[in-house]
């Protein structure tokens, strides 16, 4: 076992005095010692449960002979960072989950890991963490937030970030935002849409590094808690058969997982995410890639923002394991690759059925033919850009406008909450890339604002920063190369005539190539230099494209 380089021989007598220091016994440290990754802290409204989550997977680790050792990490609410400073320290927050884990992991010769996560960024973190180390590794999530509900109708998050501007535009009394914010965020689990949180829940069962349901029993079933002893005894097993991450995690299962990504209507940042894992486990997954398999893959789930439905909606027609299995009925999906439940995927989905066809669509009927999300390139984004097409109106999927160019988010938030914003523009929000903002943020307030006032099928908005799962309409991110790197976003005029067609995959600036060098030759980059985290954050960071992960990975 790894753990005996930390327990057997007399020469490790010192370390079995300090776990004995613990209450640990000697029948206890000659058991596999199981490393519980504890996300849980008091702020985060997906992760306040985590500690009965956690209690669940030790019982089932003692029940199968092992011994569970609890550690914490930090987690970033992305709702409450959003729109000020503390949303330029979500994403990098990946980074150093993943490190405080590796460490913890190598200091402490841990035999295995179970992993217990549940929002944004702290669930790529662990899969991240669990591709480095490629020891055996499971995860188990908090689980999805129910919906709130006013009047008989679903609502949630990004009902009340609409709001804001649905009152901004005098659609809606204050009195009326108050009751959506009172109702919009029920209980505890992460929020209840297709948001970033979710998605990547639900990429840990199309990854198979986690069991079945993972992403969709909702945070307060009791089916959660069995689903937390089932993971703690399932890492006995992965220890015993030697069943390690990189095992699992082969080029074919980030197709599988890119392929469930576009069926669901995931959000844009999986593709941040999924780049970055895959290079954690020494696999190649780039744009091209994420645009062939979408323009192969059906898109069969419309939920929200995309569409009326919500996690407990997906969860009540299947789950994850129906929407595999109907991709598989067109030969979607690599069905040979193992998971961490020690069966193939084929074996997994075997007769998971949906139920109905309009929360998961028919094979032969759905949605659109293609995936949920589109990589566009052409002059404006010569390394690509990312857009969640199937949360846009399909008036937008090929639109021409004039430029309105603002340097942050909070320049673009003021201009559009005061009604500045024309229909027809174009918003461009630069210097928020991952170096430049740094941290690239995510711009779910003005996408929100716009939708709340009846924008979002009229007004598109381009940034190198990001976009939340919650946002809905002709939301570009992720343009590479941003401002900060000399990106031609950062040449960009009040007025120029932006081409967006998220039919042939094409995002243009038209400005010639003569007038573009002389905007080169006069433009002064915006240089931002924090201090702290971000300081060193933004000297390591590697563009979008590449997963912003730290450069050399």
């Amino acid at each position: 076992m790894k753990s005996d380089s930390v327990k057997k021989g007399i020469e490790k007598a010192p370390h079995r005095s300090l776990f004995k220091s613990l209450g640990l016994t000697n029948e206890e440290l000659d058991k596999p010692l199981i490393g519980v990754v504890n996300t849980y802290n008091e702020i985060v409204p997906g992760h306040v449960h985590l500690r009965n989550i956690v209690e669940a997977v030790k019982r089932g680790v003692l029940m199968e002979g092992g011994t569970p050792l609890e550690f914490p990490t930090i987690a970033v609410c992305d709702g409450i960072a959003m729109n000020h400073e503390g949303m330029k320290y979500s994403l990098p927050s990946r980074e150093l989950i993943t490190d405080s884990i590796e460490i913890m992991a190598k200091a402490h010769g841990l035999d295995g890991l179970v992993l217990v996560p549940n929002c944004d960024k702290t669930v790529p973190a662990v899969l991240m963490a669990a591709a480095r180390l490629n020891i055996p590794a499971i995860i188990v999530s908090g689980g999805p937030m129910l919906a709130g509900k006013v009047d008989g109708k679903k609502i949630d998050l990004t009902t009340v970030f609409e709001g804001v501007g649905a009152v901004k535009a005098g659609k809606m009394t204050e009195e009326e935002l108050i009751r959506i914010e009172d109702n919009a965020c029920p209980g505890c689990g992460s929020c209840s849409g297709m948001f970033t949180a979710n998605s990547m829940n639900c990429m840990t069962e199309a990854l198979g590094l986690a069991l079945p349901g993972n992403g969709t029993v909702p945070a307060v079933y009791s089916e959660r808690i069995r689903l937390a002893k089932y993971t703690g005894m399932k890492i006995m097993e992965l220890i015993k058969e030697r069943v390690l991450p990189r095992d699992i995690l082969t080029e074919e299962v980030f197709e599988n997982a890119l392929t469930v990504d576009m069926a669901l209507g995931c959000s844009t940042n999986t593709v941040l995410h999924l780049i970055a894992i895959a290079k954690e486990a020494n696999i190649e997954v780039n744009l091209e890639k994420i645009n062939r398999i979408s323009e192969s893959t059906p898109n069969l789930c419309k939920l929200s923002p995309a569409g009326p439905y919500h996690i407990e909606d997906l969860y009540e027609a299947g789950g994850v394991m129906a929407v595999m299995n109907e991709l598989s009925k067109k030969n979607l999906l690599n069905l040979n690759e193992n998971t961490v439940s020690c069966k193939s995927v084929g074996q997994l989905i075997d007769g998971c059925e949906k139920s109905g066809d309009k929360v998961i669509a028919s094979i032969d009927n759905p949605y659109s033919e293609t995936g949920g999300i589109k990589v566009l390139k052409g002059s404006l984004a010569p390394e690509g850009s990312v857009v969640k097409k199937s949360a846009v109106s399909s008036k937008m999927f090929r639109n021409k406008g004039k430029a309105r160019v603002f340097d942050s988010e909070e320049e673009a938030v003021t201009k559009i909450l005061n009604g500045e914003i024309r229909k027809g523009e174009i918003v461009v929000i630069r210097y928020e890339g991952p170096k430049g903002g740094p941290g690239m943020r995510e711009m779910l307030t003005p996408t929100s604002s716009l939708a709340g006032m009846g924008l979002d099928k009229d007004v598109a908005l381009i940034t190198d920063g990001r976009f939340s799962g919650g946002t809905r309409g002709a939301a570009i991110g992720h343009v590479c190369p941003e401002a900060v790197d000399g990106g031609p976003i950062a040449l960009v005029e009040e007025g120029d005539i932006i081409d967006i067609d998220m039919i042939e995959g094409r995002l243009d600036l038209l400005v010639d190539e003569e007038e573009l060098n002389a905007r080169r030759e006069k433009i002064t980059i915006t240089q931002f230099t924090p201090g702290g985290y971000l300081g060193k954050y933004s000297k390591m960071v590697s563009s979008s494209s590449k997963g912003a992960v730290y450069k050399g990975l």
